[in-house]
């Protein structure tokens, strides 16, 4: 019953199937892909001592990625980037696609290419720089929330259920007024 966990000798999907036949696991335990693997097994077993297929890794690279890794390299953009927001694009795309567009029309050699990106991007971002700073403060009035204004907020709250805890007691403290009796007198030294 006991199997092997030895990579030389069998499988992943022989060592599963060997547990699931001696009972070791239960079929409600069996992994995801073992039924797929027993639908559609593979042309060659995956197995250790198989010699390895000599093809070439192949450099998955886009035009695109030289001009954007010559970018980073020597300006290095600072920005924060918000995974949320989806209308805004990054320095690197909008450089990208001014870059792609001068390029377009081939008037220059890449060296002038480049540098008149940089200077279109950065009169880009000065336009909309006050755009995008309104912009965010329309969003955030409504829900503005500081550390400071949490804070001043809790404490508001806190004096409020104070002052409503205060009133019963101050009502059962005039009723003992009224009977004559005060306690806390009682127990004075």
């Amino acid at each position: 019953m006991a199997q092997s966990r030895l990579e030389k000798i069998g499988t992943i999907f022989t060592r599963v199937q060997g547990l699931l036949r001696g009972g070791a696991m239960k079929t409600e335990d069996k992994p995801i892909w073992y039924d797929v693997y027993a639908a559609f097994p593979p042309k060659l077993e995956p197995r250790f001592d198989r010699p390895a297929s000599n093809e070439p890794v192949r450099n998955i690279f886009y035009a695109e990625d030289v001009v954007r890794a010559k970018l980073h390299k020597q300006n290095k953009p600072h920005e924060t980037i918000s995974l949320f927001d989806h209308k805004r694009r990054t320095q690197s795309q909008q450089f990208v696609q001014i870059y792609d567009q001068l390029k377009s029309q081939g008037a220059l050699d890449e060296q002038r290419i480049y540098e008149t990106a940089l200077d279109l991007l950065a009169e880009q971002r000065q336009k909309s720089e006050p755009e995008a700073v309104e912009e965010q403060l329309q969003l955030e009035e409504p829900n503005k929330s500081t550390l400071l204004s949490d804070f001043q907020e809790a404490d508001q709250q806190k004096q409020q259920q104070q002052q409503e805890q205060q009133k019963p007691q101050q009502s059962k403290s005039s009723k003992v007024k009224q009977e004559g009796v005060n306690i806390s007198s009682l127990f004075k030294d």
